[in-house]
């Protein structure tokens, strides 16, 4: 967080985010960390007179944030696009409370999809829960709208959608700071039963209230400061908003724009004023026709991703200016205005385990065994590539026990002695206890491994309930995860350190034989935060007799040099599972 001395800084979307609230007076934090928009809440722990916490989920992080708005505070919690599917619960109903205290929930969503599962677009969720939606387009925007959503919220009395995407969350661009501001109110939690208890009764009265509060926030679109006509050549005009908005500037510097910094709902009688004013109207988005969708239910002809028959931009992917300029360009018909050098292909990098990482050994062993893997979200998602393929399945946070319990309910038991469900510690505690209660409640026998590395790490080592540390990485009590286990009624219950090859072995193949639940816990800390590398293995080429079993770990720091192995000192960090595989001696530890 910059130091309240600076007036002007270059800052992250997710950082300029984090500066808005707090510049906001926010004084609760919560989230759940995921690709893009962990950093939100990483750089609001480093701000003072802020609360601040990871919660186990996101469903759980924003029910934190509902409970300090009911006494009048102002919330805030992040999530990537599709954490907004676990929070969706309480946020549904919520919106069918008043707002105390202005509660807004950043959204980041992932076109492209460089770490996601999918290309969801969260726009539709502020159509769904009847609630404003804001796109910021650059840094200085995510803070000034931050700001804005907060007065938003309570002054329609709604929770904001604030929607980014990875290009904003993870781009930087000057921002202008200011003073933090607390809002003058003083915090009490005052029981209003009609209000805050959403029985049937009671949210009956409160739905034609939402539809009243949907009303106002139409004709609130209509003047809202961050809708705004840029008119130009009249040729053509677009209408766009978020990051696409700053592609359409690029392509065409000189055309006609419609910007909707507010998404949802959008301004019908400014779009079609517009729309009067141009000749041909483009909507540039990403993710799904959201905008092109309303635009044409409204009877004004648009050219979009194609509902109304031309379909000029992809509908998947990310967009950029060279796509939005050469998509427009083809549909009129004109050259491309101006030459580009040729740049030859990069070659594919593929994400793979880290060199020394402790999931290397227990992939090594399912691999090894040939055994059927339902796997999960996290770093560990990528034992379904080489050399191990040994990840079967992948669908979303805490799916790897059920789709295994599954597996076993359509193929029998016996299936599940050739089964095993991975799952990481942070994910096992975001969604995971319930399917293995469920496995024990509904007499499985399903074996599951959890990865007990220490951390969140895939989204850049945060610390969770099993951590032993909080948001700030402040000492915190930590879950046990054994006894938590146990507590779910699991018998059966083992401990192995992955770097023990042997270990681990037997524990996984006496596990999917019991014919039992069971639970194997592969604990060992991330290889990037343990701190507990040792030297670099040393190679003695006189005794190799090529077995090759050095490269079945897929360690990155094992290279082949004539077919023999070389290691790379510069990639290894002294894990030495290498050397326990060599079946010559000729991979060693370094000497003393």
């Amino acid at each position: 967080m910059p130091l309240e001395k600076e007036s002007v800084a270059i800052l992250l979307g997710n950082e300029a985010i984090a500066r808005g609230a707090y510049e906001a007076g926010v004084a609760v934090a919560t989230g759940y960390p995921g690709t893009p928009s962990t950093e939100v809440i990483e750089a609001l722990a480093r701000a003072p007179d802020v609360w601040v916490q990871w919660s186990p989920n996101e469903k759980v992080a924003l029910e934190v944030a509902i409970g300090a708005s009911f006494a009048g505070a102002r919330a805030l919690v992040a999530m990537k696009h599709v954490g907004l599917n676990v929070a969706a619960d309480p946020l549904l109903t919520f919106c069918y409370m008043p707002v105390k205290g202005g509660t807004v929930i950043v959204s980041a969503g992932d076109p492209g999809m460089f770490s996601s599962q999918n290309e969801q677009d969260n726009r539709h969720y502020g159509r769904m829960a009847r609630t404003p939606v804001l796109a910021p387009s650059d840094s200085q925007e995510a803070k000034d709208f931050t700001i804005a959503a907060f007065d938003i919220s309570e002054h329609f009395s709604a929770p904001v959608i604030l929607f980014t995407t990875t290009r904003l969350s993870h781009g930087r661009s000057t921002v202008s700071l200011d003073k933090r501001t607390k809002p003058s109110r003083t915090l009490e939690f005052v029981p209003r039963i009609q209000d805050f208890v959403m029985v049937p009764a009671n949210a009956r009265k409160r739905h034609p209230i939402v539809e009243q509060r949907l009303d106002a926030l139409r004709e609130y679109a209509e003047s809202c400061q961050f809708n705004k006509i840029e008119l130009k050549d009249r040729d053509i005009g677009f209408v766009t908003g978020g990051i696409a908005y700053q592609y359409v500037k690029e392509a065409f510097p000189e055309a006609s724009v419609l910007k909707l910094g507010l998404a949802y709902p959008l301004p019908k009688k400014l779009i079609a004023d517009f729309a009067s004013q141009v000749d041909r109207l483009f909507v540039v988005e990403e993710g799904d026709p959201f905008w092109e969708q309303e635009i044409l239910s409204m009877g004004i002809p648009a050219i979009g991703q194609g509902l109304s028959g031309a379909c000029v931009f992809p509908r998947t992917g990310e967009l950029s200016a060279d796509i939005v300029r050469r998509a427009v360009e083809a549909h009129l018909g004109t050259e491309v205005s101006f030459e580009e050098e040729p740049q030859e292909a990069l070659p594919l990098r593929p994400p793979t385990l880290c060199a020394g990482c402790p999931h290397r050994g227990v992939f090594y062993v399912l691999a090894k065994c040939r055994l059927n893997v339902t796997g999960d979200i996290g770093c560990y998602a990528l034992g379904a590539s080489p050399p191990f393929n040994s990840l079967h399945t992948c669908t979303c946070m805490g799916a790897s026990i059920g789709e295994a319990m599954g597996l076993e309910k359509a193929m029998g038991r016996e299936f599940s002695r050739k089964t095993v469900a991975v799952i990481g510690d942070s994910t096992f505690l975001h969604s995971g206890i319930a399917p293995l209660i469920d496995v024990v409640y509904n007499r499985g026998a399903v074996t599951v491994v959890i990865l007990d590395n220490g951390t969140t790490a895939m989204t850049g080592h945060q610390d969770n309930p099993a951590s032993g540390r909080d948001a700030r990485g402040e000492l915190a009590p930590r879950v046990d995860l054994e006894a938590l286990v146990r507590a779910c009624g699991v018998k059966d219950v083992s401990l192995v350190d992955p770097y023990d090859l042997e270990d681990t072995e037997m524990a996984i193949k006496g596990a999917v034989s019991r014919g039992e639940p069971s639970v194997v816990i592969a604990r060992r800390s991330c290889a990037l935060t343990s701190g507990t590398a040792r030297p670099p293995v040393r190679f003695l080429s006189e005794r190799c007799i090529k077995c090759g079993n050095c490269f079945r770990i897929g360690c990155p720091a094992m290279e082949k040099e004539d077919g023999r192995p070389r290691v790379n000192e510069t990639l290894c960090n002294g894990c030495y599972m290498c050397v326990q595989l060599c079946k010559s001696g000729a991979l060693a530890e370094q000497e003393a």
